[in-house]
């Protein structure tokens, strides 16, 4: 099969069936660029994608711009050695790219947020830990600053998230006031796939926006724990505990999975979508550089490095991980038990069922490089 067949397949294959009906889900342009590695011009590169996108000017001018990073895992877990931007986490020439394009484009704070593992220590340190340069980050624009949503941090109070109408997995998401007092959110991602949920791109990169003090295995019962040290799998991958009471409980049919042998890939994926409602995700930028295959970090078995050689960038977080799922080489519109979702619910599927964008690759206006251009299958190698 050639890599016009191939995509020719793909924006054939019908969706799943809607979850809540409604009008069409929108769709915005997405930009590819290749760039072979970190030492190419990556600002200009990402400079031309967003100029393809429209331009950042009447997105970013004179407006607080909020940035979630991808730093999944301690910056202790490296993969063989490699430097983190190598292989799992967002590289830090697309950060500070990132940062000096948004002040080029007049945006007046910029704000890089994570909640990194196990730690309410300065986002700074974790950064110096992850052995970036922080003063160039710093220096790349004027208004930049740091901020860790892991817990309160540097906060008084929490922030409010209520989804308007049903949800999928919780009625109400409570995080960081980070996230709220912002007029722009950015997803800063890495083309990765995800143990659980397939793949891990703009819209799951910002599972991360819940704080473990309160999501997390020692979140407390009835308040938060202002200092976790551990991750969330007990209450949102598995369900086996709520989260601290400032949070609502789960919803009572999001508890129920019947044949659903793979729990966390069920509930983590809902989760997502229901993150892309609460919180939009104004622009996305995909690192897919140099990444691994096989999973989110170098602590699933299997992982290894590829090195996809693109860039991406877009206006709709759905949209943009479509694009982005098929230069992987797969189906973005799969469902349950086709690659990438083995073993999990098609997250974009589940956005798309939100109202949040469409998956429909024919619907989508790909600028720059084409899909079949960039293709790189993620599973052939």
């Amino acid at each position: 099969m050639t890599r016009r067949d191939w995509i020719t397949m793909i924006a054939a294959s019908p969706a799943a069936a809607p979850l809540l009906r409604g009008a069409e889900p929108p769709a915005a342009p997405v930009a590819i660029a290749k760039c072979a590695s970190y030492d190419e011009d990556v600002t200009a590169k990402m400079g031309a994608m967003f100029d393809q996108l429209g331009g950042l000017d009447k997105l970013v001018r004179n407006k607080t711009v909020t940035i979630k990073v991808n730093m999944t895992g301690a910056p202790s877990q490296r993969f063989q050695g490699l430097a983190l931007g190598l292989t799992h986490y967002t590289h830090p020439k697309v950060v500070g790219a990132t940062a000096y394009l948004l002040g080029r484009a007049g945006a007046k704070r910029i704000r890089f947020v994570e909640s990194p593992w196990a730690t309410t220590a300065p986002l700074e340190d974790v950064i110096l830990d992850s052995g970036w340069n922080l003063r160039a980050l710093q220096a790349a624009a004027p208004g930049v600053e740091f901020e860790n949503t892991n817990a309160l941090c540097k906060r008084k109070k929490y922030a409010r998230f209520k989804f308007p109408g049903r949800a999928l997995m919780y009625p109400e998401y409570v995080m960081s006031q980070a996230y709220e007092e912002t007029d722009v959110f950015v997803s800063l991602a890495k083309l990765k796939n995800h143990a659980d949920c397939g793949v891990t791109l703009s819209l799951k990169n910002c599972f991360g926006n819940v704080p473990a003090s309160i999501y997390g295995d020692d979140a407390g019962v009835d308040d938060p724990n202002e200092s976790p040290k551990s991750g969330r799998a007990a209450v949102v991958h598995f369900g086996k505990r709520e989260p601290a009471k400032i949070a609502p409980a789960c919803l009572e049919n999001a508890s129920r999975q019947p044949g659903i042998t793979n729990t966390a890939g069920y509930r983590v994926s809902r989760v997502v979508a229901d993150l892309a409602v609460v919180r939009p995700i104004h622009l996305q930028i995909i690192d897919g550089v140099e990444s691994t295959a096989g999973g989110e970090g170098p602590w699933i078995r299997g992982v290894r490095v590829v090195k996809p050689g693109m860039l991406i960038a877009g206006l709709n977080p759905v949209c943009t991980d479509a694009v982005a799922t098929a230069a992987m080489g797969y189906n973005p519109r799969a469902t349950r038990g086709t690659a990438p979702f083995a073993k999990s619910d098609n997250t974009l599927l589940l956005a798309e069922q939100h109202g949040v964008g469409t998956t429909d690759l024919k619907r989508i206006d790909v600028r720059g490089v084409s899909i079949e251009q960039a293709l790189y299958r993620y599973d052939s190698l």
